[in-house]
């Protein structure tokens, strides 16, 4: 399957002609290395995770995300910045599958430290789920050219990622409805009773400062892609 996946992302004969050969080696590096870290990562979470059936509902979203990507990459391919962002919110959903939100050590520690009263790896997953769907949300929108005012960018932009968190905690709920106890682990409430309420919150927070940090940096990105600089 990995051979399979490096294949599809290889650039096509004609994008390669296209290609001058001071930048087709290191973004063909890039591209592999964006592979072996995925698959990696992947392989790594579904080795003895803390539930199976919890790892599966964690990870599904980076499993369909990596196939969409594979099946627009040469007709659509986005740029960089994008490509890299998508990496890090599917390494934060392994992490999470692998270990259950509740329980990632790492912030079992920061609980700790801080004397938190629970483990907030999941609002670290929920400020991500943020950030990175406006990332995606802004540049579809910049590209094909939906939105052209700045202002109402950043409207749809926001308006999409509060849209798409509360799809996801509707998921969530029928998820739980339908397989009751077995999905204690993938709500990963913690026994917090605005647990969805600030899961929104921080995937709003997360948008917001992406759109106030990163637009600059996502526009010279986008411009490189249309010079051939593609991931």
């Amino acid at each position: 399957m990995l051979i399979y996946t490096v294949k599809l992302f290889m650039p096509t004969r004609k994008a390669q002609i296209q290609m001058n050969d001071k930048t087709s080696l290191p973004n063909h590096s890039l591209k592999l290395l964006w592979i072996i870290l995925f698959f990696g990562v992947l392989t790594w979470s579904a080795v003895a995770p803390k539930e199976y059936f919890t790892w599966f509902l964690e990870v599904a979203p980076a499993l369909i995300g990596f196939i969409i990507l594979v099946t627009t990459y040469h007709k659509f391919p986005l740029s960089t910045l994008t490509y890299n962002l998508i990496l890090f919110h599917s390494i934060v959903l392994m992490i999470g599958g692998h270990y259950t939100y509740a329980e990632v050590p790492l912030f079992d520690t920061f609980a700790e430290w801080f004397g938190w009263g629970r483990n907030h790896y999941d609002k670290l997953g929920h400020f991500v789920q943020g950030f990175v769907p406006a990332a995606i949300a802004r540049e579809l929108l910049l590209r094909l050219e939906v939105v052209k005012n700045e202002r109402w960018l950043v409207l749809f932009v926001l308006c999409f990622c509060l849209a798409f968190s509360a799809l996801y905690e509707l998921i969530e709920w029928w998820t739980a409805v339908a397989v009751g106890e077995d999905a204690v682990a993938f709500l990963g409430t913690q026994g917090y009773v605005w647990d969805t309420q600030s899961d929104m919150l921080l995937a709003l927070i997360g948008s917001i400062v992406f759109l106030l940090a990163f637009r600059k940096w996502q526009n010279l990105s986008i411009k490189n892609l249309n010079s051939k600089n593609l991931l």
